[in-house]
């Protein structure tokens, strides 16, 4: 197994957790807990299994219950990226953060839970990764992997690894983890304010500079109140 490519990550934690309502209605969505543990500890715990060091946290609803929270762990050391008085979204937030990340820089949203399969998924990403041809590379699942999700896919990858989005009309095979290794140079030129990654995953897909890693364990989307049960049930049996 190789060396990370970064001891950094950052965790998006900001979210309002909308659709975990009635569950986030007195706590942040990254602080309901699923098979015994809250969201962001089943993501900081595998940041900590990898070997990452360091993590950045924004916050924003309910920030001082979630601060609280994530200061009493001593692995990785985690840093609060405060947005208490804006929500920034996904861009917005890196961007708010920036000083505190180096390059590149692991990020992955509170929300996910995933079993890794032959290799560790940090460690997946850290082999593929070159700074010279990528903006930032993306976990991506296939569809027999990704539980509990409805969707049409988001991306397609070629040979390469190169990504593009999903066609209008078309079904595409792979789905993001939430999970990716990104570059300073991603964040080049951003908006200011609220922004959604998207923005500069466009840009990069222009370029030629998003790329793609195929996630081989199994991937679980946690972001409604009846996908709890289900993930708890595959987690026991696993």
């Amino acid at each position: 197994m190789t060396d990370l490519a970064s001891d950094t990550a950052m965790v998006l934690a900001a979210g309002l957790g909308k659709r975990m309502r009635p569950l986030t209605a007195r706590q942040p969505k990254p602080l309901v807990r699923v098979a015994g543990k809250a969201l962001i500890d089943h993501a900081l715990d595998r940041l900590a299994e990898a070997g990452v060091g360091k993590a950045v946290v924004n916050v924003h609803y309910l920030g001082d219950a979630l601060e609280a929270h994530v200061r009493e762990r001593a692995a990785p050391k985690v840093t609060i990226s405060d947005e208490r008085e804006q929500l920034l979204e996904t861009g917005g937030g890196m961007i708010r953060a920036r000083d505190l990340l180096p390059d590149p820089f692991f990020c992955l949203n509170s929300d996910n839970i995933w079993l890794d399969g032959p290799k560790n998924a940090f460690h997946d990403l850290s082999d593929a990764w070159d700074a010279a041809r990528m903006d930032a590379l993306l976990m991506l699942v296939p569809h027999r992997g990704a539980h509990n999700f409805r969707g049409k896919g988001d991306f397609h990858m070629d040979a390469q690894g190169r990504v593009s989005r999903r066609r209008s009309g078309r079904i595409a095979p792979f789905i993001f983890t939430g999970i990716q290794l990104v570059g300073q140079r991603l964040l080049r030129d951003a908006p200011e304010g609220p922004f959604s990654t998207n923005i500069l995953w466009d840009r990069a897909i222009e370029e030629g500079r998003l790329f793609g890693v195929a996630f081989t364990g199994q991937w679980f989307e946690v972001g409604t109140p009846d996908s709890i049960a289900p993930t708890e049930a595959f987690l026991k049996e696993g």
